[in-house]
């Protein structure tokens, strides 16, 4: 079965407070988490919550990463969304769960537009060679 994308709904369990609380940090990781995949990104947007937490996206030319931190829980949420064959959103998901320092955490894969042929080619966007 084939779909055009896969989208990874990640949270993460007893993680560093410092870490979810500033959001300079977790900006800085969710766009390395971009990098790591080799994902194109195009654009970013976070913000501080007072008196805790952080919400972000990335965006990326084969969709988004976005974040939602509960310090006070020492608790994140992340979806790693993905589109075309070329980009591995669980290559995100284990440098997530690790710079997040998340001592547990819950993962759930969903494919996104299922393609019933399969000998198709999936392309993250028109006139991708």
């Amino acid at each position: 079965m084939k779909a055009l994308g896969k989208h990874i709904l990640a949270e993460f369990y007893d993680c560093k407070a410092e870490i979810l609380n500033d959001v300079k940090k977790i900006e800085e990781i969710m766009v390395e988490a971009a990098n790591v995949i080799k994902a194109c990104v195009v654009n970013q947007s976070f913000h501080k919550f007072e008196p805790h937490g952080v919400s972000g996206v990335v965006v990326i030319a084969e969709s988004h990463l976005s974040i939602h931190t509960w310090p006070e829980y020492n608790f994140a949420s992340v979806d790693v969304y993905t589109c075309g064959d070329k980009i591995d959103p669980w290559i995100a998901y284990e440098y997530l769960n690790e710079v997040l320092k998340a001592k547990r955490s819950n993962v759930l894969e969903v494919k996104r537009g299922i393609i019933t042929s399969e000998n198709t080619t999936i392309k993250y966007k028109p006139g991708e060679n």
